[in-house]
């Protein structure tokens, strides 16, 4: 038995595997991203929806939110005051007592000058999933506005958009580049490739999210529409 030819075929089976493993995700996100840049507008240019969903990002020990998070939270402001949205739905991680997201987002709307009623808080978004996932299923949104950055928008709309949410992005941009960190944008875009393969896998299998509860929908329901 030739044990030197057995072990380059393994050795070649084992590098063809792993460049399977690497361009996968790879090529998932550039499909993604193709596919998600019909549905990607400037606020002025956004079709109407009822509702802006706001994806949480990180908030600082003061409570103050991160340069991100205040992007997303001005995109919505501007969407509302251009009359595109009724209501916002701020959606994002309060899984410890000492760190909720939803809570700063309100807080900065508010000082942007929009009204308590305006807002509604979902404290159960600790993921992309979750967040897509409730807000269909526990605050009844049928459409929306995604806001969020524009490395996130594909894989938020792939997710909310196969969750049965008529979903548009509006990328929130606004102090990029100078205003993110280098670390933490290198670190955000670089993360999107394998969870982006992540999110096509949650579409597909669906599973419920860890936070569920009773429905809270932001608009009376119509007749005859569930």
């Amino acid at each position: 038995m030739d044990f030197q030819r057995i072990a380059q075929r393994g050795i070649k089976v084992a590098l063809l595997a792993l460049l399977v493993l690497i361009a996968l995700p790879l090529i998932a996100r550039g499909a993604v991203a193709l596919w998600a840049a019909r549905f990607i507008y400037a606020v002025e240019e956004a079709p109407a929806r009822r509702v802006a969903l706001v994806f949480g990002a990180r908030v600082y020990a003061s409570g103050r939110p991160s340069a991100m998070l205040a992007d997303r939270v001005a995109a919505a402001v501007d969407l509302y005051r251009a009359g595109k949205v009724e209501a916002i739905l701020m959606t994002g991680d309060n899984s410890t007592p000492d760190y909720n997201e939803p809570a700063a987002m309100r807080e900065y709307a508010l000082a942007l000058g929009v009204p308590e009623e305006a807002i509604a808080l979902d404290y159960g978004g600790r993921r992309t999933y979750d967040s897509c996932y409730r807000a269909r299923h526990i605050f009844m949104v049928r459409e929306a506005v995604i806001v969020t950055q524009r490395f996130h928008l594909p894989r938020a709309l792939l997710t909310c958009r196969a969750l049965g949410i008529d979903a548009v992005g509006v990328a929130a941009d606004y102090q990029r580049p100078y205003g993110y960190s280098s670390a933490s944008l290198t670190y955000s875009l670089i993360r999107e490739v394998p969870a982006t393969l992540v999110a096509l896998l949650d579409v597909l299998r669906r599973p419920l999210p860890p936070i569920l509860g009773e429905p809270l929908p932001l608009f009376p329901p119509q007749e005859g529409v569930k």
